[in-house]
């Protein structure tokens, strides 16, 4: 959670003072990659927990539920906690996006 905090800082701090330059369009331009690398990081642990969410519930049956029971629930909680951090991170990264167009418009302008 650390990584998205400071992604989300350096998100922020981006949108709190733009700028309308060059620079400015590539510090912007760079923490969108960093942010659509980090959701991309993010759908892939949901998808890999989804698959381990089966192979658990596969094997219920097997014996040892409660053990497995057990790590079912941490897995739906982790495939929570993931779903909510992508959601923040896009919700972020698509008002970083319109920033980045601003700041494209302004340069072509000037």
């Amino acid at each position: 959670m650390e990584d998205m905090t400071n992604l989300f800082e350096k998100i922020d701090a981006l949108l709190a003072e733009p700028g309308r330059d060059e620079p400015a369009l590539a510090r912007i331009e760079h923490t969108l990659t960093e942010g659509y690398a980090r959701a991309l990081a993010l759908e892939a642990e949901r998808w890999r927990l989804e698959r381990r969410i089966g192979e658990v519930a596969a094997k219920l049956a097997e014996g040892d539920r409660e053990r497995r029971t057990e790590e079912l629930a941490n897995l739906a909680e982790r495939i929570s906690s993931a779903d909510g951090d992508l959601s923040v991170l896009r919700g972020r990264l698509s008002v970083l996006r319109r920033a980045a167009h601003d700041v494209r418009a302004a340069i072509v302008a000037a």
